[in-house]
């Protein structure tokens, strides 16, 4: 804090002041002069003036104005001129102490005071430097724990990037193995008995991957690393894949599960179908969890407006019904109505804050309306841009052969297990199968077979997948031959950076067959629109 401004103590700038004493000493002579004159003139007037008494007298008068001057400078002049020049100093930032005059009186007095004054000022002024230099010395410590947190909290945060990835990696891959295998024996011969047990441990690991993936979708989301994905989607076919995923559970307790899809409703929309997905299977899904009878409806409707058009999707059961008070903590993590509720029916109350999330991430908003006993509506709305439908693609000898049967589809993946789920469910539904056991073989594979379509894993020892779509694509003969990439790794950007390295589409484990068939047929759709747009050209 400086001191040179003598406006900083409230001191005026103005021109140097007279002296007083001189103002009084002038006052004394003038006073004295006319004490003189009035003498002299009585005498003069009177007959009675002599010079010597005169000179005489002037001389004792002159006497007696320098004895005041004197004085006056002693008493008065000089302690002034001490307070003048350490109020000036005071103003130039200067705290010495003044020359005060042992007068024994008020100037004196405040002579000391002034010293007292400028004592407590330089104390003052020390105290702030150095609580100054204290500061300064906090604020670059507190900087430096400040830049060595935020250095610890980004290599925490990768560290965590890397742990969910890996731990998605490794237990989605396991899971593929459980449900696919399963899937494939449940379409075997079985009895009552085998078929029930199986579809319990079916029940068991599609919870296992639900609670998965919303400990990683929450993950996500925390650390804003979750982006959404605008290509087409297909409503319609999004709420079949739903109903289909908890047709099982709800036939198990005799529920009606309806659909009504308002007139209007495009074919197609850009958005992310995951996320789409996502959201509507939290909230049929939990419809079904909380409904022992009755039904559960899923209804679609859009609504234009001149700032463009919103979509509505509501999903409404018979359920228990939630009481008015927990209506708006539901949306809560880890909350549920009631602390009976994760006892009786299970989960950890994740689902509903997840979609919550996913919602306003798409601009939209999300609202229930309950009553206790009688059932809820959960209503979704959000804004929508229509697409407009592809040509149809040309028919090609391909595309005549497979519809045939008689397409093959290269398998590339390192896990025997996860081998026979896809063969299984591809030869199931009339393709022929290849296999390759990591990325180095996809090349011999190719050059011995009639490939349409590759179905390829990502992390594999040797050449991984990434490197093995290169390969593919330095080739003229496969250029255009798609590619899907069937991967664990299902963190954000993981599609993107697929797609981006020559890929032509993405699924993330464990396989969902309903979602594998509809990406080959996608994919050998565009294989056929490709040949028959080069067969144009």
């Amino acid at each position: 804090m400086g001191w040179s401004s003598p406006q900083l103590l409230g001191f005026p700038t103005r021109r140097r002041p007279r002296s007083v004493a001189r103002k009084y000493s002038l006052f004394t002579g003038i006073l004295l002069a006319y004490v003189v004159f009035i003498y002299l003139g009585y005498d003069y007037w009177s007959d009675h003036f002599n010079p010597a008494k005169a000179t005489a007298f002037c001389a004792a008068v002159v006497l007696i104005a320098g004895a005041v001057a004197k004085f006056t400078n002693r008493v008065l002049t000089q302690p002034l001129a001490n307070l003048q020049e350490g109020i000036t100093a005071v103003g130039d930032g200067r705290l010495d102490p003044i020359r005060v005059s042992r007068t024994a009186d008020e100037f004196e007095f405040l002579g000391d005071s002034f010293n007292s004054m400028i004592e407590a000022l330089a104390k003052s002024r020390d105290q702030i430097r150095q609580q100054h230099d204290s500061l300064e010395e906090r604020i670059q410590e507190r900087t430096a724990e400040l830049e060595e947190a935020s250095r610890k909290a980004l290599l925490a945060s990768k560290a965590k990037s890397e742990f969910l990835a890996n731990m998605s990696h490794e237990l989605r891959t396991p899971l593929t193995g459980v449900l696919g295998m399963i899937d494939v024996v449940l379409d075997s011969r079985l009895d009552a008995d085998q078929a029930g047990q199986l579809r319990t441990a079916r029940e068991c690991a599609l919870a296992l991957l639900g609670l998965l993936n919303d400990i990683l979708d929450l993950s996500k989301i925390e650390a804003g690393r979750m982006e959404l994905e605008e290509i087409p989607v297909d409503l319609r076919a999004i709420v079949r894949e739903c109903i289909e995923a908890v047709k099982p559970k709800a036939e198990n307790k005799g529920l009606r599960m309806q659909t009504t899809v308002a007139p209007g409703l495009p074919a197609r929309i850009a958005g992310d179908p995951m996320r789409l997905r996502q959201i509507l299977t939290n909230l049929v899904s939990n419809a079904v969890k909380f409904t022992n009878e009755g039904f559960v409806e899923v209804r679609l409707r859009v609504d234009r407006q001149e700032s463009g058009m919103s979509l509505t999707a509501e999903v409404l059961d018979t359920g228990t019904g939630i009481p008015a008070d927990k209506l708006q903590s539901i949306f809560d993590e880890f909350t549920q109505a009631d602390g009976s509720i994760s006892r009786r029916y299970g989960g950890t109350g994740l689902g509903l804050a997840i979609t919550r999330r996913l919602v306003k991430m798409h601009g939209g908003e999300i609202s229930v309306s309950s009553e206790v006993g009688r059932g809820s509506t959960f209503r979704v709305t959000m804004p929508v841009k229509p697409i407009a439908e592809p040509p149809a693609p040309v028919t090609t000898p391909d595309a005549e052969e497979r519809a045939d049967g008689r397409e093959t589809i290269l398998v590339v993946e390192d896990n025997p297990v996860n081998q026979k789920v896809v063969t299984a469910i591809l030869k199931k539904h009339g393709y022929g199968v290849v296999c390759a056991n990591h990325g180095g073989e996809v090349i011999d594979r190719l050059e011995q077979n009639r490939v349409g379509l590759v179905l390829m894993d990502i992390q594999m020892p040797g050449v991984d997948g990434l490197e093995a779509t290169r390969l593919i694509r330095a080739h003229h003969r496969w250029k255009n031959l798609p590619v899907v990439a069937i991967t664990a790794h299902a963190m954000n950007g993981d599609r993107d950076m697929f797609l981006r390295n020559g890929m032509d589409g993405y699924l993330s484990k464990p396989i969902n067959r309903p979602q594998l068939m509809a990406e080959v047929e996608r994919c050998l759709l565009l294989s056929d629109h490709r040949q028959s747009e080069t067969t144009v050209h």
